[in-house]
């Protein structure tokens, strides 16, 4: 962690409370204004960029794939030197501060790249919304996954809602922290701007930006293999937290689960909370985790955020032990 300061002498053991810090803030002031959300101002500079390297797909083609790709690929790196410089600039000046200080907004700061709470309560939110009418369910899962929801049973929603929490824990908390104790703010910056990126332009086929169709084919193959990357070990470490928090079978049977779809990340943590909550989880046409288990209930909603706030609890206890133990 060749980012934390070696001058600062005892008091900067306190920045090993970041994490914490950053969490209770996440829990309790909720997401900032989008006008002043930096994952917000990533995807500005992502739908502009995307509109210009993305060919549409309502006009004749006019550059090869392999010029897609690579402007594509520039575009990325140069959106993501730009999130890790200001990101640097950033966290010299605040570590420039009293470690108190410099302790507070350093977790002010790492908080809007953490979304825990708006993903505990949107879940819990499609499980309430399935209570009135499955309409109403598949209106509030839109709001959290990027599939067709509009043909889905009300135990697919279940299914679906539970599959975004789990995958989205590792995407929303561990690997943010992950980088941040790795590299700084920087490092979790990076990480959200590879993962919104992802999001956005990782997607095969034809999708709309800001309405107009684009083919995402090659253009948006350098941000899924960069976010599959960054976030290819905390994958693994959110799935080992899943497991633990709900008491889950051993790694072999956990590989063999995640090995069943074709994300090399998030199978590892549906996996681990499919087995863990005793259901089966299913992807119409794509695959099935778990499928001795059995169709989930409401009462699984809730237990999967409840292993999900044990989860992120394990996460920030043990971000914060391993800078703590950086810095002692």
């Amino acid at each position: 962690m060749l980012w934390l300061p070696d001058e600062l002498g005892a008091p900067a053991v306190l920045l090993a409370g970041v994490p914490a810090l950053a969490i209770a803030a996440d829990r309790l002031l909720g997401e900032p204004p989008l006008r002043w959300h930096p994952v917000a101002w990533m995807g500005m500079w992502l739908t502009w960029a995307g509109r210009r390297v993305a060919p549409r797909a309502d006009l004749p083609r006019q550059r090869s794939d392999a010029r897609v790709f690579w402007s594509a690929a520039l575009a990325w790196c140069a959106g993501a030197a730009a999130v890790f410089a200001i990101a640097r600039l950033l966290q010299d000046w605040v570590l420039s501060q009293p470690p108190w200080l410099a302790a507070l907004a350093l977790g002010l700061f790492l908080k809007p790249l953490l979304a825990w709470a708006m993903l505990h309560d949107e879940v819990l939110g499609v499980e309430g919304a399935l209570a009135q009418s499955p309409e109403a369910g598949r209106a509030q899962l839109a709001r959290l996954v990027s599939r067709d929801v509009a043909t889905l049973s009300a135990h697919q929603v279940r299914e679906s809602a539970i599959e975004s929490l789990a995958e989205n824990l590792n995407d929303s908390v561990v690997a943010p922290l992950f980088w941040f104790v790795l590299l700084g703010l920087p490092g979790a910056a990076l990480f959200r701007f590879a993962n919104t990126a992802d999001a956005m332009w990782g997607y095969r086929g034809v999708r709309p930006l800001d309405g107009v169709p684009h083919d995402w084919g090659w253009a948006g193959k350098w941000a899924a293999r960069a976010d599959d990357l960054l976030g290819w070990v905390p994958a693994r470490i959110t799935a080992a937290l899943i497991a633990l928090a709900g008491g889950a079978a051993g790694p072999g049977r956990l590989w063999a689960e995640a090995a069943r779809t074709p994300s090399p990340n998030g199978g590892w943590t549906m996996a681990a909370m499919a087995i863990a909550l005793g259901v089966a989880l299913r992807k119409p046409g794509a695959y099935t985790l778990n499928p001795e288990g059995r169709a989930p209930e409401p009462a699984d909603t809730l237990r999967a955020c409840a292993i999900g706030s044990l989860t992120v609890l394990g996460a920030t206890l043990v971000a914060c032990a391993v800078l703590g133990w950086a810095l002692a």
